[in-house]
């Protein structure tokens, strides 16, 4: 049994997939309350399926690009569940956790929410393929008319005129896309692709 989850967005989403289907799915947008919505959603599935953390076979968690608090959330409890269950953890691109949910004919791109008025970003082939490495920078830079899913195509519409759906990431397809060995596996890492917005204050200097 597989255990699917994505919190590199707003969205908080979680699914089970037993190897020949989905059993089970949880999705919240929420951009505040990541931290307050994984446990529950994920204990909510497994009650739904009648199944224990035991029963779990493996884990699969979106590493993003995403802001850090919000990815840091999925990443860490994916790893910590794993070690815990002594199951592997596995991680996917979140960006091709929403182009797996694309539905247009030829290339399109997928792009979400960098804040700081920028976006994460990749191209993909007409048969969903990620044909370039995710970035993170101002819409404009790589503004298109061609089909752009996710989230900054909604919150950027000048640069991207062609908004096309999904807006987020769905665990369900992070899920088929592991099962069916549809996307590239990475470590269960997350990609910031910068330096969180918070960081630890410098030492004072000296006053003398």
């Amino acid at each position: 049994m597989l255990l699917a989850f994505d919190t590199a967005t707003p969205a908080v989403t979680v699914a089970l997939h037993d190897g020949a289907s989905i059993v089970g799915k949880y999705f919240v947008v929420d951009p505040l309350r990541h931290g307050e919505l994984l446990a529950p959603g994920i204990v909510e599935m497994l009650d739904r399926a009648g199944l224990g953390p035991r029963q779990l076979t493996r884990i699969a968690v979106g590493v993003g690009p995403g802001p850090f608090t919000g990815l840091r959330v999925g990443v860490v409890t994916a790893r910590t569940m794993g070690a815990v269950l002594g199951i592997p953890v596995v991680g996917i691109c979140s960006l091709d956790i929403v182009a797996a949910g694309v539905s247009v004919d030829g290339p399109f791109a997928v792009a979400t929410d960098a804040r700081r008025k920028e976006v994460y970003w990749a191209r993909y082939g007409s048969s969903g393929e990620r044909l370039t490495d995710p970035v993170v920078t101002k819409p404009s830079a790589v503004a298109s008319d061609g089909p752009v899913a996710g989230q900054g195509a909604v919150l950027y519409p000048d640069a991207f005129p062609q908004a096309a759906p999904p807006e987020y990431p769905d665990a369900a397809e992070l899920a088929r896309l592991v099962v069916e060995q549809r996307a590239q596996v990475l470590p269960p890492d997350p990609l910031y692709l910068r330096r969180p917005d918070v960081s630890a204050p410098s030492a004072p200097k000296p006053v003398l």
